[in-house]
């Protein structure tokens, strides 16, 4: 089995009032064919521009983009795409239109409109609508935000997609729901073949869902490997924080809630050297002077010089 999706030192750079910002400055992985991968970092660390540079969606369009991103559609299935769903289904779905007019967009062409309408409620049906036939003929408003994002799913799922790019796809949702849409991808992906890509800011929700997982700080990628391995012993010092971060199901109830001190930096603002070193508690000098070069061990990489 190969790599349906290969990236490699993919950089993303904008222009503004004269300046070159780059949220995105060396980004490598990739997602095997069936595979689960996931990208995990905070707000602010290019896990979304580096999503959307994969099918050069907007704002990648303004964007000088460098590096390579190839994307390897199966022999069995030459014509297989890539489908996103995104965290706010509000923002993505068009509230003018109805649900099945926005499906209809993403089924294969040539489709006629009778067969059209039956795979549309055969498709939400799918992603576990209690009423799909209703929700077909609905305006985005009139569905739940859960419901909007099982028609996002549909969506996804009517390009016959190889990857699904789920980009935070729970973040506008109540705790219940976040689960079962999760529980949702990941039932679809075993039940179709189709390999997942999951962008998140919560380290928790990989654990027992995806098969690799890459660790992402301002706009690089600072450790990856197997979940399994990455979660039980993590040699990055914001690996180990995002990990502390996440809630004990057994702590006390009055138990504060773990941090780590300081916010992501602004890309116009990259310090140099790490640039997780003014919030770590192991940097040292060389670590604000030098970028850590990226070490390989099996199948784990890390960069940094205190692992």
């Amino acid at each position: 089995m190969g790599n349906l999706l290969e990236v490699s030192h993919l950089r993303v750079a904008f222009r503004r009032e004269g300046r070159e910002i780059v949220p995105v400055r060396d980004v490598s992985f990739a997602v095997p064919e069936h595979g689960r991968v996931a990208l995990v970092g905070e707000s602010g660390c290019g896990k979304s521009l580096t999503a959307l540079s994969l099918a050069g969606l907007p704002p990648i369009d303004r964007a000088s983009v460098s590096g390579t991103i190839a994307f390897n559609a199966p022999a069995d299935r030459p014509q297989a795409r890539l489908a996103y769903v995104f965290q706010n289904p509000v923002e993505s779905l068009n509230p003018v239109m109805r649900i099945r007019d926005q499906i209809r967009e993403a089924l294969p062409k040539g489709m006629d409109r009778k067969a059209g309408d039956a795979r549309i409620v055969e498709l939400l049906a799918r992603t576990g609508l209690p009423d799909p036939v209703r929700a077909a003929t609905s305006y985005p408003c009139e569905l739940s935000g859960g419901q909007q994002q099982r028609a996002m799913i549909a969506m996804a799922l009517a390009a016959e997609p190889a990857l699904l790019v789920a980009d935070e796809p729970t973040t506008a949702l109540d705790v219940t729901t976040q689960r079962e849409v999760l529980e949702l991808i990941d039932s679809l992906a075993a039940e179709t073949g189709m390999a997942v890509l999951l962008i998140t800011h919560n380290l928790g929700l990989v654990a027992g869902r995806m098969d690799e997982v890459n660790v992402m700080y301002a706009g690089t990628i600072v450790e990856s490997g197997p979940v399994v391995e990455v979660l039980a012993k993590p040699r990055h010092p914001y690996t180990r924080g995002l990990l502390a971060a996440v809630p004990a199901l057994d702590a006390p109830r009055d138990a504060p809630l773990a941090d780590i001190p300081g916010t992501v930096p602004p890309p116009d603002a990259w310090p140099s050297g790490c640039a997780f070193a003014p919030r770590c508690a192991c940097a040292q000098d060389r670590c604000r002077r030098e970028m850590p070069p990226e070490t390989r061990a099996d199948a784990r990489r890390v960069a940094c010089f205190a692992q």
